[in-house]
């Protein structure tokens, strides 16, 4: 590995550790030879699905865009890198599971809504509103209202919580 600081390419691995769900190892690394430390991750190289467009072209799969569409959503909200990095990773094992060589960006973009639901309920009406191109105030209203009716597992669980904690134990 090249040091990013000088250009050598003497380089040796300090430390090693899995990260995020075990789908990447982590590597501290020293240079040689100018003694500067960086990091670095390695993870398998897949081969993901082709993406079909909704203008029926194919492109490849761009893990770049699905970040950064999340990375948008979640902006300036109470979200932590881990848990982007969680939710693409639980993405990318989605499509990998799929059989099939190709998939639509609109099952992508459902994968991703449903990431942020679980996630932060701003974040995906937020993605919500793009993905599905809200267009008046009335489309963002039945967004939320569907949110409200049908919370996530997670917000379910908070609420359950907070009931039991309401609840005096005798």
């Amino acid at each position: 590995m090249r040091c990013p600081f000088c250009g050598a390419q003497d380089t040796k691995v300090v430390d090693s550790r899995l990260s995020g769900d075990g789908d990447q190892v982590r590597r501290r690394r020293r240079c040689v030879v100018c003694g500067e430390r960086f990091t670095t991750y390695e993870s398998a190289e897949l081969n993901l699905p082709r993406v079909i467009k909704l203008d029926g072209s194919r492109v490849p799969f761009d893990g770049r865009k699905l970040r950064s569409g999340i990375l948008r959503a979640v902006e300036k909200r109470p979200v932590s890198t881990d848990q982007i990095e969680a939710a693409v990773a639980r993405i990318n094992r989605n499509l990998l599971g799929t059989s099939e060589g190709e998939v639509t960006s609109k099952r992508i973009g459902e994968l991703v809504m449903d990431e942020l639901r679980g996630m932060d309920q701003v974040a995906y009406v937020r993605f919500a509103s793009v993905y599905r191109n809200f267009e008046d105030v009335a489309a963002f209203r039945e967004e939320i209202e569907r949110l409200e009716r049908h919370p996530s597992p997670e917000a379910k669980r908070a609420q359950l919580d907070l009931l039991a904690e309401l609840d005096p134990k005798p």
